[in-house]
């Protein structure tokens, strides 16, 4: 039911049913620890199945001790934080609890079959636990799909109370519904007393911020998620983070200093006071160069491999229109170093004198110039665009030290001069033949996001999160979504 005098918008709704997140969540824990205990016993068969069939004697004890092993194998899963709500979903947190949990579980088998002297925990060691872990972490990532393909269709979400001006509410709404595998769905917000009129684009307003956990307990909500604002200090949040504690409600609190993440933060205790610690990212020195070796290394093996199927494409691109194979346009790249890019031609041959009459039509905000159904792109083109097979050239670019496999997109000058002070930052790294625009929706994407995107990656970049890009670009581009 709806409160108030005049326009207000501040909302009161009717108690709901409890909602569901409870119930599918020990539901999809229950199926993880029955999925990993699987995993462990199909191991466990198939190492004790082949030495059978190799015709090797295998004792009662070493039979209890393999499946002794099966029942072990979650509970050290558990004890590696395998099975934290907050590490299903999305990162890498899951995995790398998964991988610690079992080889803490084969050091331990390892390190008592020494010390007691114990020839047949062996082929365990050696066999078993290692199939367990690889067969446990693709069960988790299928479980991760379904959970994310189960989110796009809005089931099993979680229920979020929004706290905080109506700028950074909205932002986060957005942010939410463009990325439903986060699963997190927005159901009202609290705002300051003195704009609690304000419209939020439909989006109920629950109460101020006094009213925080009475509203979050009205709306049955799972989480509040408080967002930067002056008004919440450390006191405040204190106090709210009581008030929470009786339904349980999650509390998440957004810093101010947005986009950085990861190990870069840290909270250091320092006179009484929790610190938040932010370490500056390092664009220079031995993780660059890392990155840098491993970049030429797998672009140099890429070319090695697709030598035959790029000629291939050289050929059709000069049979079916006029012109060269390839197109070299100037880019801006680390530190405003302007370079040549490398691509297969899938335009026109004066495609750049015609860009001129096309202006109008560009359906791209911000700096980008972008058009769905470009007049200028061959029909030959527009399938290497889709499936983003005329970048290839571009490793080019990688082994020559101009580009890097992950990165932003490399910009065009003009693009470049028309950057605002926040973009440039871009700039502090090599452009990437892919990267988290890539792998969030390619051409779909607004200004806006693309830009926040970048700055993300420049901000956390590390070797991990380049390989999950990589890992995900895969899948992304053999969909052909979002590409033209």
């Amino acid at each position: 039911m709806r409160v108030g005098t005049g326009e207000s918008n501040v909302v009161l709704l009717e108690a709901v049913p409890r909602q569901a997140s409870s119930i599918w969540t020990r539901a999809y824990l229950r199926l993880l620890l029955g999925g990993d205990t699987t995993c462990a016993l199909v191991a466990c068969v198939c190492v004790l199945g082949i030495r059978l069939v190799l015709g090797a004697y295998i004792p009662v004890v070493e039979f209890l001790l393999g499946f002794g092993l099966v029942i072990a194998w979650p509970v050290a899963l558990a004890m590696g934080g395998a099975y934290r709500q907050r590490a299903h979903g999305e990162g890498t947190e899951e995995f790398r609890a998964v991988f610690n949990g079992g080889a803490g579980l084969m050091a331990t088998v390892a390190i008592g079959a020494y010390a007691t002297q114990t020839p047949i925990a062996r082929s365990f060691v050696m066999a078993m636990l290692p199939l367990a872990l690889l067969s446990t972490l693709y069960f988790r990532y299928q479980m991760r799909k379904r959970l994310h393909r189960r989110r796009a269709v809005g089931e099993y979400m979680r229920r979020v109370v929004a706290v905080g001006h109506r700028e950074s509410v909205l932002d986060l709404v957005m942010q939410f519904r463009g990325q439903p595998y986060h699963g997190m769905r927005v159901v009202g917000a609290c705002l300051p007393p003195d704009r609690m009129d304000l419209d939020l684009d439909g989006l109920p307003v629950l109460g101020s911020f006094d009213e925080v956990s009475e509203a979050a307990a009205r709306v049955r909500a799972d989480a509040v998620a408080v967002l930067a604002c002056p008004e919440l200090d450390g006191a405040a949040l204190r106090r709210l983070a009581w008030s929470l504690e009786t339904e349980r409600t999650d509390l998440f609190v957004a810093p101010a200093l947005m986009d950085v993440a990861g190990p870069r933060i840290s909270i250091r205790p320092v006179a009484g006071m929790p610190l938040l610690h932010v370490e500056h990212p390092e664009f220079d020195g031995t993780k660059q160069l890392v990155k840098s070796v491993f970049d030429r290394c797998v672009a140099g093996a890429a070319l090695l491999l697709m030598a035959v199927p790029l000629l291939v494409v050289v050929l059709l691109i000069r049979l079916t229109s006029k012109g060269p194979a390839l197109f070299h346009q100037t880019r801006v790249g680390r530190r405003g170093k302007e370079f040549r890019v490398v691509k297969f031609r899938t335009m026109v041959a004066d495609a750049e004198r015609l860009k001129g009459k096309l202006l109008d039509a560009n359906e791209f905000d911000g700096v980008l110039f972008k058009i769905r159904n470009d007049p200028r792109i061959t029909r030959l083109g527009a399938y290497l665009r889709r499936y983003s097979v005329d970048e290839l050239p571009q490793l080019l670019n990688v082994i020559r030290g101009e580009m890097s496999l992950v990165g932003p997109r490399p910009p065009l000058p003009e693009e470049v001069a028309a950057y605002g002070t926040d973009v440039r930052r871009r700039l502090v790294v090599k452009p990437g033949m892919t990267g988290l625009w890539q792998v969030n929706g390619r051409s779909d994407l607004t200004w806006e996001e693309s830009v926040r995107l970048d700055l993300r990656y420049v901000e956390n970049w590390s070797l991990i999160l380049d390989l999950q890009i990589l890992w995900k670009t895969w899948s992304v581009v053999t969909r052909g979504e979002g590409a033209y």
